[in-house]
């Protein structure tokens, strides 16, 4: 690449600075001044001009290409660059003095730059493309005096400068050579640090190699590698959209995403058959609003075999179009998230709450004989509520504890406090419950009342009506977040797959995995007995009858044991769905395996039946319309806009501190509804 040097008095090694501003020591009495711009040729060369990867989208925005003048004029603005007048000779020496500075062509062009008469080129875009580059690489602009399909003519831009090149098409062949050129400058150069030349297309292709090694490359270090190898300095917006246009090239452009969106669910339905997947645009004009997917293998997996419990979470999307990620997901019987159903919509709010809850409803009742009782955890926000209570009117709805104790967390910032609300949760019995409380009430009273303000029975285990079986937390899209927050930037389609792949990997990872399992049980609920059984080993157990045991040891008092309903006195046993130690010490006196006393789900064969059937792969969009048959859905014909919400561009403006009000000391403020400071009413988020 050709180095751009600055040609400064008698200096010309001088380099260009970050600041673009040089200091230099007065060394004598004679004026200090920019020396004559250098002449310079376009060198001769044999070598054909290799034009690049994507010559049909190259020149699709002309007006990019020659007249992005307005970048460059408010780039020039800012850092406009003046030839410095004659010093007086008769002035004192200064000290220091500030001189301007001069982007010079460069001495030597690289040879990919290199044009000559006769040089030839596949079409008149090459021919465009290769004159630009050189433009760029020599710091002049050039103007275009002629373009059409046979004939290519431009000039330097800088008044009264004889630079011109001319290139016209070959008879029959689209082939372009290059006729004429007078090589000869008689300007400067550019003094500005911009390039007319430089388009967002320029920009494009020069960093689309690293682009497609590293699609996380920020704009501003696109503008710096263009900076380093170039020396001209662009705006951000030119660097945004031109990695913009890169990634519309490998990964679809967001508005093909939502238009492929209909022959997507066809594809998933025929590459999965059972699955559900619908799209729903906006009857008037077709804008997209809703997408429902789910997967057979999850569909079956969860009815068959999963805990009947379900967690509710959601995750913004961080694409051009505002959007929500809605999840519902199980858990399976080693305690790992089982995701059942995704859904898109344009916004989060209480209606499309309860729709997704519908289609939830309608995917269980469908695979289901009789819809077992299930447990359902999440914020409880308003339209969860609602859907919740109109669709699963027999599910108890409990708080997900993450996000009770992040609500928590931020009122009150004491890890001691936040972990004595865990042990609340977690406690068995009520009177454990209410010493957790007292502990809590002896650091904060504050902290107290706000958590008695939360109904027991919709967060803690010893008041819960339903059965969580150890399953406090559900919050799934931040167990998802290291690959769920990629894929939430990406076109809705791409993002889709980006889900689609990621379970059909976990299916078989988990697969393969329990094929080596040679226990009874999944290794967390082997563990837990493994450690009752240790344990149970300081009891003593008395005998009733052939069901009921008295188990009692040192440390504590006598606990009943009904080993024919599965329950115990301490209620461990029926809330985990593990023979707690108690029963493990009664099923130990009667030789019984503990193994059999364990819920179904904790079984080895069962969790082997959640992952038994298959995510398979969805061809590429390319093959869509050619795999389409005659039963092919009507909805494929659909056409699905992309939604009106655009996300606005750039970070969400920070409240910025004024200098006078720093210091001051701040108001507090006061809530009427829940009786805490440092927030109003209208702002209150605490549980009612």
């Amino acid at each position: 690449m050709a180095s751009h040097e600055l040609v400064l008095g008698q200096n010309p090694d001088l380099a260009l600075g970050q600041n673009h501003e040089l200091d230099m020591h007065q060394q004598h009495h004679h004026g200090i001044g920019l020396g004559h711009a250098l002449d310079h040729k376009l060198l001769l060369s044999h070598h054909h001009h290799q034009h690049h990867r994507h010559e049909a989208e190259e020149d699709e925005d002309e007006d990019d290409e020659f007249n992005n003048q307005a970048d460059a004029l408010a780039i020039a603005e800012h850092h406009e660059l003046t030839l410095a007048e004659p010093l007086d000779h008769n002035l004192e020496p200064l000290s220091m003095v500030s001189a301007p500075v001069l982007q010079s062509r460069a001495l030597a062009i690289h040879p990919k730059h290199e044009l000559h008469v006769g040089q030839e080129f596949s079409d008149v875009k090459s021919c465009r493309r290769a004159i630009r580059d050189a433009a760029i690489a020599c710091h002049f602009e050039i103007q275009t005096v002629k373009s059409d399909k046979t004939r290519f003519t431009a000039k330097c831009a800088a008044e009264n400068c004889p630079w011109r090149i001319h290139a016209a098409k070959l008879p029959g062949v689209p082939t372009f050579t290059i006729r004429t050129i007078h090589e000869s400058h008689n300007c400067a150069g550019i003094s500005h640090l911009g390039h007319q030349q430089a388009s967002v297309q320029w920009v494009a292709n020069s960093v689309e190699e690293r682009l497609r090694e590293n699609p996380h490359y920020k704009p501003k270090e696109i503008l710096e590698e263009i900076h380093r190898m170039h020396g001209i300095t662009l705006s951000y917006k030119q660097a945004w959209r031109g990695k913009e246009r890169i990634m519309a090239a490998v990964r679809g452009s967001f508005e093909e995403g939502y238009r492929l969106l209909p022959q997507y669910c066809d594809q998933i339905r025929r590459t999965n058959p059972g699955s559900i997947a619908n799209v729903y645009g906006n009857p008037d004009d077709n804008c997209f609003r809703r997408l429902f997917i789910s997967f057979y293998a999850s569909i079956f997996g969860f009815v068959n075999a999963c805990r009947p419990l379900i967690g509710l979470d959601r995750s913004p999307l961080k694409s051009k179009y505002l959007g929500t990620l809605l999840l519902a997901s199980g858990f399976d019987g080693d305690g790992a998230l089982f995701p059942l159903a995704f859904a898109v919509v344009d916004e989060e709010n209480e209606e499309n709450w309860i729709w997704f809850l519908s289609e939830l409803h309608s995917l269980l009742e469908t695979h289901t004989e009789n819809m077992p009782r299930l447990t359902i955890l999440s914020d409880r926000q308003k339209g969860i509520v609602q859907g919740v209570d109109f669709n699963f009117p027999t599910a108890f709805h409990g708080f997900c504890m993450r996000h009770l104790s992040e609500s928590f967390r931020k009122e009150f910032n004491n890890s001691m406090l936040v972990n004595l609300l865990w042990e609340a949760a977690q406690a068995l019995t009520v009177i454990e419950f209410e010493s957790k409380l007292l502990e809590m009430e002896g650091i904060s009273q504050e902290a107290a009342f706000w958590v008695r303000r939360v109904p027991p029975r919709l967060w803690a285990t010893s008041y819960f009506e339903g059965t969580r079986l150890g399953q406090l937390s559900a919050s799934v899209a931040e167990s998802l977040n290291p690959w769920l927050q990629e894929a939430a930037g990406l076109p809705v389609v791409q993002m889709m797959e980006t889900v689609r792949r990621q379970l059909m990997m976990w299916f078989n990872e988990r697969r393969e995995a329990s094929m080596e399992w040679g226990a009874t049980l999944v290794p967390t609920a082997e563990r837990h007995v493994a450690e009752a059984c240790e344990r149970a080993r300081g009891y003593t157990v008395a005998r009733a009858n052939e069901a009921e045991f008295e188990v009692a040891a040192a440390h504590e008092g006598p606990n009943i044991v009904d080993i024919r309903n599965r329950c115990c006195l301490c209620r461990g046993w029926q809330l985990y769905g593990l023979p707690c130690v108690h029963a493990v010490a009664a099923l130990h006196s009667c030789r019984q395996n503990v193994s059999r006393f364990a819920e179904s789900f904790f079984t080895v064969a069962n969790y082997r039946k959640t992952y038994s059937q298959t995510i398979h792969p969805v061809p590429d969009k390319s093959l869509w319309r050619d795999m389409g048959g005659e039963g092919e859905s009507k909805a494929v014909e659909m056409m699905i806009n992309p939604p009106k919400s655009l996300r606005p561009p750039g970070r969400p403006r920070k409240k910025r501190i004024r200098a006078e009000d720093r210091g001051r000391v701040k108001r507090v403020v006061h809530c009427s509804r829940c009786n805490q400071t440092g927030h109003f009413r209208t702002t209150c988020a605490a549980p009612i």
